[in-house]
């Protein structure tokens, strides 16, 4: 069941997808038209998942579930990974790949490998205070209050 996302709890589960380039707005179109429909008929074990969604930056997919009422199963995370990895197919992006890093330069969002991300951080290219995107964050509490934060509040600070 498709709600809005602002309507969720702080306790509902996330799941954040980067996206390693922008998505135009005629794609962001298609792709909340595609999360309507996908979130509208997830499900687990044949009950409704209370579930909404949200982009941000023209690059980040978060989806959000409130397991108050119907938790996630194998199969309808399975399914919304199936449904993630569609969206790669379609649209030549990668969402899924947890090892590369998003960070903020001004008002743009920079993406880089882990490898290259770590190699700026010895050459002082970023800091402890460059903003970082926390894709790790497991609910929608710590989404809002945890996932763009400085890269020493987050896993980042091992390199920086």
């Amino acid at each position: 069941m498709l709600v809005d996302f602002n309507t969720l709890p702080d306790t509902s589960r996330v799941w954040i997808y980067q996206a390693n380039r922008s998505f135009t707005d005629t794609e962001l179109q298609e792709i909340s038209s595609e999360l309507d429909k996908f979130l509208s008929q997830w499900t687990a074990h044949g009950q409704g998942l209370k579930a909404g969604y949200e982009v941000r930056y023209k690059r980040f997919l978060i989806i959000a579930l409130d397991q108050s009422s119907q938790p996630a199963t194998g199969c309808s995370i399975d399914a919304s990974v199936h449904f993630i990895q569609n969206l790669e197919k379609k649209y030549g992006v990668e969402l899924l790949d947890k090892m590369n890093v998003s960070y903020k330069q001004g008002e743009y969002v920079a993406y880089k490998t882990l490898l290259e991300f770590k190699t700026m951080a010895k050459q002082r290219a970023i800091s402890k205070n460059t903003i970082v995107f926390n894709n790790l964050v497991a609910t929608k509490g710590e989404y809002r209050e945890h996932w763009e934060v400085p890269a020493s509040e987050s896993w980042h600070a091992r390199f920086v």
